[in-house]
């Protein structure tokens, strides 16, 4: 029984709710809550698009619980393996960003594969641990010059900034701005329209661009020849090609 996870099955997509008051952050129990989540969803072949937020209207995640300090050997690697395994998961996962994301809280977001952030005064993101005189040690230091560049990342992790939703959409940090009326209704509507594409294809993409994020150009490009000989023998690529032929739309099955 998970105490500081919700997880929700809507059709084909998991909504995985943070629910550790007062921050939404993750001490070594939320972590394994979190942990068992992503395993339930990844055995679950009916889902095909993932949604992360938190619970309530005000915090997305604080990340680290710092009053968990007695477990932070065990919590750090711990982390860090599951935001990693949130950004090479199978299937896209989707942040809904319905307030601050800090710290680790902001690992994780840029960990998932799609943002969309809340556009409230009190809803900011930011990699804030040098302020503690620690570091992100849950991936920001690789994941966030990724999607801003180096020298802008250096900035908001030495000076530990915190920026809004419109500063975060500028410099490609998130994906979407919503109102905080909009947030899970543009997050289920992406998760929708993503759950109508070929799931097989979808993963073999995903997987690809890992392979090549994580090993090189030259693992990448071996990702995609493996998943294009796999995909070849799909009942999906004989049902798209038929439905292109037909001038209908296809029905994926992921088969």
């Amino acid at each position: 029984m998970m105490k500081n996870i919700i997880l929700e099955k809507q059709e084909r997509i998991g909504l995985v709710i943070i629910d550790h008051p007062p921050a939404n952050t993750f001490n070594l129990a939320a972590l394994e809550d979190f942990e068992t989540a992503l395993d339930e969803l990844e055995s679950d072949r009916d889902i095909r698009v993932v949604v992360i937020t938190g619970a309530g209207e005000k915090c997305f995640s604080a990340g680290f619980d710092v009053s968990d300090e007695a477990n932070i050997e065990r919590t750090v690697p711990k982390g860090q393996e599951l935001w990693r395994r949130v950004d090479r998961f199978s299937r896209p996962i989707i942040a809904a960003i319905n307030g601050y994301a800090l710290g680790g809280g902001c690992e994780l977001a840029i960990s998932c594969h799609f943002r969309i952030m809340v556009d409230q005064p009190k809803a900011q993101i930011g990699l804030t641990e040098v302020n503690l005189g620690v570091i992100p040690g849950w991936g920001g230091t690789q994941r966030l010059p990724r999607l801003v560049g180096r020298a802008r990342a250096l900035d908001m992790i030495l000076f530990g900034k915190k920026i809004n939703a419109p500063e975060a959409l500028e410099v490609g940090l998130i994906n979407q701005v919503a109102t905080p009326d909009r947030l899970m209704d543009q997050a289920m509507d992406l998760a929708g329209r993503l759950a109508e594409r070929p799931p097989l294809s979808v993963s073999c993409v995903l997987k690809a661009m890992s392979a090549g994020l994580y090993g090189g150009l030259d693992a990448g490009l071996q990702a995609e020849l493996e998943s294009a000989a796999i995909l070849r023998q799909s009942e999906d690529v004989a049902e798209g090609f038929a439905a292109f032929l037909e001038k209908r739309a296809p029905v994926f099955k992921g088969r």
